[in-house]
C-alpha cells in the first residue's frame, strides 16, 4: 500500500503539472479565438483551472483526503457550468426538470465547497475526520446527477456535435462514473476502496487529452475518428466490459460463497469462445454484426475516403483475363469494384450486343452466369439510360416501383433471387454496361446513400470502359492505317511500273524491227515482271519487307543502268569514280536514284538535261542528281517535301521522297536537298564507302527495307 501511495502521489504531481499547463495553453487560445471552437469557451478554461485546483489538492494532502473533496466541489462546479453552457443556449434552453436538477447540483457544490472551507479555515485539520463522511455523500450525489446531465446533452446534441465537444463531455463522465464507483463501493463495504481512490490521479491524467484535442482543433469545421480506429476502440471497449463482467461475477460468486466463481467465469468463456467462433466461420454473421455496427455507431454507411482508394485501385490494377484476383481483365474488375462497394459476394456485367440490347459479357464470383436468356432487351436497355434509374430489384418484386413495367425489367432477373440491384453504367449520357450485383449475405433495402455511391461510382467505371474502348478502336485504326500505308506504297510503285510499261509500248510501235530495243524491251520487261513480284510479297501479311542485304556494290553498273532505264525519256549526263564502291543493297540504291531521276525529268523542261555524278568524299559515297527545274522554296523542303501523300503533282501520291529516305536510312545512309526556285535542285545520297571500311556497317543500322 506505501508503494501505491507514493505511485499516487507522483501522479498526482505529473496531472497538476498537465493541468496547469493546458490551463495556460487554452487561455491564450481564447483570446487568440477559441470562440471558433466552443459555444462558451471561457467555462471550458475554468473547468481546466478548476481540476488543476483539485489535483494540487490531490498532491498536496492525498486522494480520499476532506481537502481534496472540499475542491473536487469545486471541479464538479466548473464542469456542471460548462456542460449548461455548452449543450443549451438561451434560444434552446433547458426543460423545467433538468434546470431544477442542474441548479441542485450546483447548490450542493457551493455548499460543500463554502461549508467544507469555513470548517477548515476555522478547526484547520482536526475537521477533516467528521467532515469527510458528508463530503463524500454529496460527491456522490453530484456524480450521478453529472452522469445524468451529460447523458441528455449528449442525445439532444446529437450527429451535430464535433468530436471534441463529446471528447470533454465524455472524459467528464468517465471521471465521475469512476468516483462514483469508489465511493458506492466503500459505502457498501463499509470501508474506503483505498486502491480506487488512491488511482484517482491516474483517472485524471487519462482525461488530460481531451483538454489538448480541444485546444488542437481550433479553427476545423470537424475532427473524427477513422473508422479503423473507432472499430478497435469498440473492439477494446468490449473486451473491457467483458473483463469487468469476468471480475463482477467473480467478486459476486465470493459474497455468495461456494464454487460459483470459477462455474461463472467458466461460462463466460465459453459464451465468448462461441461467440467469437461464430464471427470468425459465418461470413452471415459478420456481415449482420458490420450492418449493426455501421447503423448504430456511424453517421454515414460508407468510409468515403477509404472505399474510393480501394474502388479506384480495383478498377486501375493491371493483369489480363486470368482467374487470379491480380489478373481480372477490366469488365470483370469493373463488376468486382461495384460488388465490392456495397458487400456484395459477386455481380455480372453485361455489354451492348449487335441487336441493341445487352447481353452477359463476363462475371465475377457469379458461376451460372451463362445461361441462355441473360440479356437486356432494346427496350430495357432504352429505359434504364433514359431513366438513369438504379433498380432494386426486391421492391420491384414486391411490386413498390410504381416505374417497374416502364423500366422493363426481364422475367429472368427477376426470377433469379440472387440478383440484387442493376446499376446502368453511363458515360455521357450513354451506357455502356450494366452491372447486377448478387444479394449480400444480410440484405438490406437501398437508401439515398447507396444511391448516390452506385451513381457516381458507375461514373467513374464508366470513364474506365469508355477509355477501353477508345484504346481497342484506336488500335483497329492504326491497323487499318498501317495497311493504307503500305497499300499506297505500292499504288505508288504500280503507278511507274505502268508508266515505264506504257512507254514502252508505245516505243515498240516505231522500234519494233529494230534488234537493239527488242533486246532493251526485253531487259525492262524483266525488270518490271521483277519489281511486280516484290510487290507481291510486300503485299504479304508475313512479310513486312526485305532485308537489306549489306555487301559491297559497285555504284558505276547501277548509274549505268538507271540511265539505260531513263534512256526513252531523257538523255542523262552521268559521271562516276572510278572504282566507287558503297556498303548496301543493290536494288535499294538503284531504286532511290531511280526515283530520284524520275523526279528530276518530271521537274524539268523536255530540252533541259540531267546530271548525275557519283564520287567519294569525307569517307562516304555521294550520288548527286542535278536538276535545272522549277525547284523548291526552303519551307517546302523542311515541312511537306519528305512527309507522306504530300506533293506537287497533280496525280501523285507524295510518297516516293518518303520512301527513298526510308531506304537511305536503313542502310545507313541519308538524303539532302539543296535547291532555289527557278534554279532547279540538287538532291544527294549519301552512303557508307565501302574502301574506308573493313567491315560492313552494323546490323543497328541496317534496318527492315521497304518496311516504311
Amino acid at each position: 500500500m506505501m508503494a501505491l501511495a507514493g505511485l499516487s502521489h507522483l501522479l498526482s504531481g505529473l496531472a497538476l503539472v498537465g493541468f496547469s499547463g493546458v490551463t495556460l495553453w487554452l487561455l491564450t487560445r481564447v483570446r487568440g479565438g477559441m470562440a471558433a471552437l466552443m459555444p462558451v469557451p471561457g467555462r471550458l478554461v475554468g473547468a481546466a483551472a478548476a481540476t488543476a485546483l483539485w489535483c494540487a489538492a490531490l498532491y498536496v494532502f492525498s486522494p480520499g483526503s476532506s481537502q481534496a473533496l472540499v475542491a473536487q466541489a469545486l471541479r464538479d462546479l466548473a464542469m456542471l457550468v460548462w456542460i449548461s453552457g455548452t449543450f443549451w443556449t438561451p434560444q434552446a434552453p433547458m426543460s423545467r426538470s433538468l434546470l431544477l436538477i442542474q441548479r441542485l447540483l450546483a447548490t450542493t457544490c457551493l455548499i460543500t465547497l463554502s461549508l467544507g472551507t469555513a470548517a477548515h479555515w476555522g478547526v484547520g485539520g482536526a475537521g477533516g475526520a467528521w467532515l469527510a463522511t458528508g463530503l463524500a455523500n454529496a460527491a456522490m450525489i453530484v456524480a450521478v446527477g453529472g452522469l445524468l446531465v451529460v447523458d441528455i446533452g449528449v442525445r439532444r446534441g446529437g450527429s451535430g456535435l464535433r468530436t471534441p465537444v463529446l471528447a470533454v463531455a465524455g472524459g467528464f463522465a468517465m471521471l465521475w462514473a469512476y468516483e462514483l464507483n469508489a465511493q458506492l463501493i466503500g459505502a457498501l463495504t463499509g470501508k474506503p476502496a483505498l486502491t480506487l481512490i488512491l488511482l484517482q490521479p491516474a483517472v485524471a491524467l487519462l482525461i488530460l487529452p481531451i483538454f489538448v484535442v480541444a485546444a488542437m482543433d481550433i479553427g476545423r469545421e470537424r475532427m473524427r475518428l477513422s473508422r479503423p480506429a473507432a472499430m478497435r476502440t469498440i473492439i477494446l471497449l468490449a473486451v473491457a466490459v467483458y473483463l469487468i463482467l469476468i471480475g463482477l461475477a467473480g467478486a459476486v460468486a465470493r459474497l455468495i460463497g461456494g464454487d460459483y466463481g470459477n462455474l461463472a467465469q467458466g461460462l463466460f468463456l465459453i459464451v465468448a469462445l462461441g461467440s467469437g467462433g461464430l464471427l470468425f466461420l459465418s461470413a452471415r454473421a459478420r456481415a449482420w454484426l458490420s450492418v449493426m455496427i455501421t447503423k448504430h455507431f456511424f453517421e454515414h454507411r460508407y468510409d468515403y475516403r477509404a472505399e474510393w482508394m480501394r474502388f479506384t485501385a480495383t478498377l486501375a490494377r493491371e493483369g489480363g483475363q486470368g482467374d487470379g484476383e491480380d489478373g481480372l481483365g477490366l469488365h470483370r474488375r469493373v463488376a468486382k469494384a461495384l460488388a465490392e462497394l456495397t458487400g456484395s459476394p459477386g455481380a455480372l456485367l453485361m455489354l451492348p450486343d449487335a441487336l441493341g440490347g445487352f447481353r452477359v459479357a463476363d462475371q465475377w464470383h457469379w458461376p451460372t452466369a451463362s445461361e441462355e436468356g441473360a440479356t437486356l432487351s432494346l427496350r430495357s436497355a432504352f429505359m434504364l439510360q433514359e431513366t438513369r434509374h438504379i433498380v432494386d430489384l426486391d421492391a420491384q418484386r414486391r411490386g413498390q416501383n410504381s416505374a417497374a413495367e416502364d423500366l422493363a425489367i426481364p422475367g429472368w432477373l427477376l426470377a433469379d433471387l440472387r440478383a440484387w440491384v442493376v446499376v446502368p453504367v453511363l458515360h455521357f449520357q450513354r451506357m455502356i454496361a450494366v452491372v447486377i450485383l448478387h444479394r449480400p449475405a444480410v440484405s438490406r433495402a437501398l437508401d439515398w446513400e447507396d444511391l448516390d455511391v452506385l451513381r457516381i461510382a458507375g461514373q467513374q467505371a464508366a470513364s474506365y470502359l469508355a477509355e477501353s474502348q477508345s484504346q481497342q478502336a484506336l488500335s483497329e485504326a492504326r491497323r487499318f492505317d498501317e495497311f493504307n500505308r503500305r497499300f499506297a506504297f505500292i499504288m505508288h510503285d504500280i503507278k511507274n511500273l505502268a508508266s515505264q510499261l506504257s512507254l514502252l509500248a508505245r516505243n515498240a510501235e516505231r522500234h519494233a524491227d529494230n534488234p537493239e530495243f527488242r533486246a532493251d524491251m526485253v531487259q525492262t520487261l524483266k525488270i518490271s515482271a521483277g519489281r511486280l513480284s516484290d510487290l507481291l510479297q510486300r503485299l504479304s501479311p508475313r512479310e513486312r519487307g526485305r532485308a537489306a542485304s549489306v555487301e559491297r556494290t559497285l555504284i558505276e553498273p547501277l548509274l549505268k543502268a538507271v540511265a539505260a532505264e531513263a534512256q526513252p525519256r531523257r538523255a542523262l549526263f552521268t559521271g562516276c569514280q572510278a572504282g566507287l564502291a558503297a556498303w548496301g543493297d543493290a536494288a535499294s540504291i538503284q531504286q532511290i536514284v531511280q526515283h530520284l531521276v524520275a523526279n528530276a525529268i518530271d521537274a524539268s523542261a523536255p530540252d533541259t538535261p540531267v546530271q548525275v555524278i557519283a564520287v567519294a568524299e569525307q569517307g562516304r559515297g555521294r550520288i548527286d542528281v542535278i536538276d535545272q527545274g522549277k525547284g523548291m522554296t526552303p519551307t517546302f523542303i523542311r515541312d511537306e517535301l519528305f512527309k507522306p501523300f504530300v506533293s506537287t503533282k497533280e496525280a501523285g501520291f507524295g510518297l516516293g521522297a518518303f520512301e527513298a529516305l526510308g531506304l537511305a536510312q536503313a542502310m545507313g545512309g541519308t538524303i539532302e536537298v539543296a535547291s532555289e526556285p527557278g534554279r532547279g535542285s540538287n538532291f544527294t545520297l549519301w552512303l557508307p564507302l565501302a574502301e574506308a571500311h573493313s567491315d560492313p556497317p552494323s546490323a543497328g543500322h541496317m534496318r527492315k527495307v521497304g518496311s516504311k
